[in-house]
């Protein structure tokens, strides 16, 4: 990776629309240049995924929730049952297994707090390994990206 590529990286981190024509303008390279330094980072895993980012609030989900876990038991399969899980869940937006108080962090979307009380019932109540969690509800958004800083 070199100079070229962090630029062409941040110009798709800002719009994955952004056409071939105009990267080799912006970093002063061929289009065919362009082309095969963007295989190449697909290709090594740089990037991972090209994505919408939708509005949330206007698809109808006024509720953001902080979610701190911890389980019950340490059974590598109980554990490895519950992140599963999470994964799998389509309200659960972002999930990290962390070190400190919980042993997991999650953010959960709903549509509001009626939604977000029936994925607490279905997600934490019914599961015999979690032993308890704690919410935080998001007042406002003041920042939230993908971006990295490169």
């Amino acid at each position: 990776m070199d100079h070229l590529d962090h630029k062409l990286l941040a110009l798709l981190q800002d719009n994955a629309r952004t056409t071939i024509q105009h990267m080799a303008e912006h970093i002063g390279a061929s289009t065919a240049s362009v082309q095969r330094r963007l295989k190449a980072l697909r290709d090594g895993g740089f990037i991972r995924k090209e994505v919408a980012v939708l509005d949330q609030a206007k698809l109808g989900f006024g509720v953001t929730a902080i979610v701190s876990v911890e389980l019950e038991r340490d059974r590598l399969d109980q554990i490895n049952a519950f992140k599963r899980k999470a994964r799998e869940d389509r309200q659960v937006t972002n999930f990290y297994c962390i070190a400190g108080d919980a042993d997991f962090v999650m953010i959960v979307v709903a549509k509001d707090m009626a939604d977000y009380e029936t994925f607490t019932h279905r997600f934490f109540f019914a599961d015999k390994n979690v032993r308890k969690f704690r919410t935080s509800i998001v007042v406002s958004t003041e920042k939230a990206t993908l971006d990295l800083p490169i």
